[in-house]
């Protein structure tokens, strides 16, 4: 079996034998690259892919088109969202696309179940990322209810400095808003001297500055 498989998700390490030759036998090696769509809203879930390498950003997207980034899955975590579809047996009510090229081995449903009957290592890392991706996703839902937006994209631009590489259109996707209002805030924060801003590009002035607003103060 792919010795990164077994690192990055050491309950597949302690498989019994026959399921660990159903593993070997099921598994079904993926390579993207950036950007491929993974599974959409309303598509039938299949199969549980393990990411070995690269990065997937699930998103829930409304009707009037924005979208606001659920959280991502790393190397050595599990889609909570697919996880949950295949444990249901419902369609995916999100979306999920590759942000970099992606190496992954897919699991069957049908296996997949297996696992969470039959392996208790496996049901308990599965548990176990549910708690932390519920915890997450209620911190998310108290930003984007209760936060005012200036706050959270002082709070988002600490987070990724002293550089950024991105479009307003793509922060505005983080978080849940529309690029003219981001647009306008930062302009507001480039008029403070707290950022400087060029083409797909905000760089960070005044750390301290960013810091007050996000606190409110």
């Amino acid at each position: 079996m792919n010795s990164d498989l077994h690192r990055l998700f050491p309950a597949l390490a302690r498989l019994p034998e026959a399921l660990a030759r159903e593993v070997e036998r099921q598994s079904t090696q993926m390579n993207v690259p950036g950007g491929t769509l993974l599974f959409d809203a309303g598509a039938a879930c299949q199969a549980l892919p393990l990411v070995l390498d690269g990065r997937v950003k699930v998103s829930k997207r409304a009707d009037n088109g924005r979208e606001i980034r659920l959280y991502s899955v790393h190397p050595g975590e599990l889609c909570i969202v697919t996880v949950s579809c295949l444990l249901g047996g419902e369609p995916y009510p999100a979306t999920g696309v590759a942000e970099t090229a992606l190496s992954a081995v897919a699991l069957p449903r049908a296996l997949i179940l297996r696992l969470m009957a039959e392996h208790p290592p496996f049901r308990e890392m599965a548990f176990n990322l549910f708690a932390e991706r519920l915890t997450g996703l209620m911190q998310l839902v108290e930003e984007v209810a209760f936060r005012k937006l200036d706050r959270r994209l002082a709070a988002w631009l600490l987070s990724r400095g002293p550089t950024i590489a991105t479009s307003h259109q793509a922060i505005a996707d983080e978080l849940g808003s529309v690029r003219e209002i981001v647009s306008r805030l930062l302009k507001q924060f480039e008029e403070q001297d707290w950022v400087r801003l060029g083409r797909e590009r905000v760089e960070l002035l005044d750390p301290d500055g960013l810091r007050r607003q996000a606190a409110g103060n």
